[in-house]
């Protein structure tokens, strides 16, 4: 989510984000794993395709998730909501 996004919110709606958004180390950890063991079966059995590229673009939204959650905890402590 944007910057821009995140000011045009209201607090109630910013809080409610929060409390939606929590990050979970431990199932990405998992799920980023899991993508990653299907990426290097497919690397094992010369099959580059759908099968590998799909697995990668997921770790990336997977990585990219705490980002948008870094800039959310910015706004609410600018606005001093928590």
């Amino acid at each position: 989510m944007k910057k821009i996004e995140l000011s045009q919110l209201s607090d109630e709606e910013l809080l409610e984000m929060d409390k939606n958004n929590k990050p979970s180390p431990l199932i990405d950890a998992f799920f980023i794993g899991f993508l990653f063991g299907i990426v290097v079966y497919s690397v094992i059995i010369n099959s580059w395709g759908f099968i590998t590229i799909l697995p990668l673009y997921l770790i990336y939204m997977l990585l990219k998730k705490p980002k948008k959650y870094e800039a959310l905890r910015h706004e609410i402590v600018k606005r001093n909501l928590k």
